[in-house]
């Protein structure tokens, strides 16, 4: 009986010890599927959610840029810069709050995305208005008021031939673009075709496809 309870004694150090490697690795996987800066899921972690989100039903895809992003960058420094991608994240966040099964993620540098579950068409200018006031809201840093501005694609599953999360991110891209190139605001893709050229599996034009030749 004493050797039996000296050997639990001597086990549970080590058993101990592999639950607090589990949660710390645990934790250290969560830590690698979230955006140090933002706090949002990573591209490859929002992928899959969306992905899985898609096949239950009809959901609208959103792509968003900040306007003016690099300008706050030069001006005020990169730590503004840096509480302005903060800033975005927790916007988006706000404004997706009563979107049950919604998932947003920054893409990388100063693009977001959201895939959010498509209730009611009728409603989506509102929820695109909303998203955009609240982005584009100012917010302090250093004793400053501050303020990006931002352009917002969409994209409705629905329009699609079949719920392809790559097309409609590629819509929505195009639809942001527009956006972009009239101001600002928000704008809604217009059916499945593709609106402009390709380069390396992207819209022309898009961070990463300068100096290759478009298909």
């Amino acid at each position: 009986m004493n050797d039996f309870i000296t050997a639990l004694a001597g086990a549970a150090p080590l058993a101990s010890g592999w639950a607090w490697h589990g949660v710390a690795m645990r934790r250290r996987l969560a830590a690698a599927r979230r955006d140090p800066l933002s706090g949002l899921p990573t591209r490859a972690a929002f992928e899959r959610r969306a992905e899985r989100a898609l096949a239950r039903g009809p959901h609208v895809v959103i792509v968003m840029d900040l306007d003016g992003f690099k300008h706050l960058n030069d001006v005020f420094g990169h730590a503004a810069g840096d509480e302005a991608i903060r800033v975005t994240a927790a916007s988006l966040n706000d404004a997706l709050s009563g979107e049950h099964g919604s998932v947003a993620a920054r893409l990388g540098g100063d693009e977001f995305s959201a895939v959010v579950p498509l209730r009611d068409r009728a409603s989506l200018p509102w929820l695109l208005g909303g998203l955009h006031g609240e982005v584009t809201a100012p917010f302090r840093h250093g004793g400053c008021d501050l303020a990006v501005g931002a352009s917002i694609g969409a994209c409705v599953t629905t329009d699609l031939p079949a719920p392809s999360l790559s097309l409609a991110l590629r819509r929505a891209d195009e639809a942001m673009y527009e956006a972009k190139r009239n101001g600002g605001g928000w704008r809604i893709a217009d059916g499945p075709a593709l609106t402009h050229t390709t380069t390396a599996g992207r819209r022309t034009g898009r961070p990463g496809t300068a100096g290759r030749e478009a298909a």
